[in-house]
């Protein structure tokens, strides 16, 4: 059992390192919601997250106010929408209309981003899924906080191709079809491999298919609280380096662990799982980045830098699971650009490359995220993008994904801003030569031999 000792404890972690819960989400279940027609779907999903979710945003704020404990955001995640509109929709525009009922629901209750607008097809797609791909374009441009992933890959299944090569194309669109705004809605979707289906972040949570019709996931934050613990550690042997990371986690979740119990509690929904990522943000002093520069390194992209983020996520793994016994999600070590200061410093001066970042997902919680690439990137090199990290994550058995933005009519060197909590990102340089042969043949990538494991 938690008690007011340890929250006492966070209190300075609290007030001078950063520390903060980063997000409460529901996830609501909607395959109850589908219908015949798509006017009674959308009429059923409006109604239900407006139901559940309706006391949501005062809760948290009540937990804020009762424990002193910020939390950032309040989230919704649902039942992937290719599978609940699957029966009603006949069209990319039916498919629309259910991210504007998304909208209008999320809105309603007051959270900051619903997620789940979304498809599976790690190794084919179905019409429906199709048709849900091909309306992001639209259904991203014309949401507000709508967010959407598409898993194209696993190790079990091997990678569908025919997806990543649609994507690319879709990224493309989705980036002229917000161009104004610096190509914002590519920051609304995600491309995973091996998709969590507890995921409390976004842009790529939705409510799994093994999930209960209602639970609460909390997502927990705190590079800021690591990297101040740091500070005693400078000079010492790894032994210290790494039990202090560990021990720094497990602090971090327990305070996760607080609210995601008063949260179920008070909402009389069942309690899923804490991530525990150090997810950072743009502030100065919040940084994964400056972590790994405490760690030793000049700056993040020298040599040693992917050993010492494996490092590093591997403590904050073992501090975190002995702080809960339902750790899930992504759980580890955020790598976004524009989200984290120190990133964004070593992107623009050339210490960080595309190249680098791409060696790090090996051993990060995620893949390329929050990464602003040239506008004129061809389709083809960003469904290679694409393919390269799904194919990390396939051998590798674990989540990887892919998030760039490539800002319309910007080139390298200039600056894209999403604002808030998205941060703000040079545009950085991707190899030209083409791929186009290889992401254009069509059909599968099988299954590595070592997923057969029945």
């Amino acid at each position: 059992m938690l008690n007011i000792m340890e929250v006492h404890e966070t209190n300075k972690m609290i007030e001078q390192e950063k520390l903060d819960v980063r997000t409460i989400t529901m996830g609501i279940s909607l395959l109850d919601c589908a219908a015949d027609s798509v006017d009674e779907t959308c009429d059923n999903i409006y109604r239900k997250i407006t139901t559940y979710a309706k006391d949501l945003v005062s809760t948290g704020k009540a937990i804020e106010r009762d424990y002193g404990i910020p939390i950032v955001n309040k989230r919704i995640t649902v039942t992937p929408i290719s599978l609940v509109g699957a029966s009603s929709c006949k069209s990319s525009e039916d498919f629309v209309k259910i991210a504007h009922a998304l909208d209008r629901a999320a809105k309603e209750v007051g959270v900051d981003l619903i997620g789940g607008y979304s498809a599976l097809v790690s190794k084919a797609m179905t019409p429906a899924e199709e048709l849900l791909i091909k309306s992001l374009p639209q259904a991203l441009s014309e949401t507000d906080i709508v967010c959407s992933s598409v898993n194209v890959g696993s190790t079990k299944t091997g990678i569908d191709m025919n997806a990543v090569e649609l994507l690319g194309h879709i990224i493309k669109a989705i980036a002229e079809r917000t161009a104004d705004n610096d190509s914002y809605g590519c920051v609304k979707f995600v491309a995973f491999c091996n998709v969590p289906d507890d995921n409390p972040f976004m842009a790529g949570g939705f409510h799994g298919v093994t999930e209960g019709d209602a639970v609460i996931n909390v997502g927990v934050s705190g590079p800021g609280v690591v990297s101040r613990a740091l500070d005693e550690a400078k000079g010492k042997d790894f032994e210290f380096l790494c039990e202090t990371i560990k021990r720094t986690a497990f602090k971090i979740t327990r305070v996760g662990q607080l609210v995601a119990q008063e949260a179920s509690r008070r909402l009389g929904i069942p309690f899923g799982i804490i991530d525990l990522s150090l997810a950072p943000t743009p502030a100065v002093g919040d940084s994964v980045g400056e972590v790994l520069e405490k760690i030793g390194l000049e700056q993040v992209g020298a040599p040693g830098t992917t050993a010492a983020l494996a490092m590093l996520n591997d403590q904050v793994k073992k501090g975190g699971i002995m702080a809960s016994s339902y750790v899930g999600g992504l759980s580890g070590a955020f790598i976004p650009v524009s989200e984290d200061k120190n990133m964004i410093d070593a992107a623009s001066s050339g210490c960080l490359t595309l190249e680098k970042l791409e060696a790090m997902t090996c051993v990060c919680s995620v893949g390329l995220d929050m990464i602003a690439i040239p506008g004129d990137t061809t389709a083809a090199t960003i469904s290679g993008l694409i393919a390269d990290e799904a194919a990390i994550g396939m051998v590798n058995q674990k989540t990887t994904a892919v998030r760039v933005i490539p800002v319309a009519g910007k080139g390298v060197g200039e600056m894209a801003n999403f604002g808030g909590l998205m941060g703000y990102a040079p545009i950085m340089p991707v190899n030209r030569a083409s791929c186009e042969a290889f992401v254009t043949r069509g059909g599968r990538i099988p299954a590595p031999i070592h997923s057969f494991k029945n």
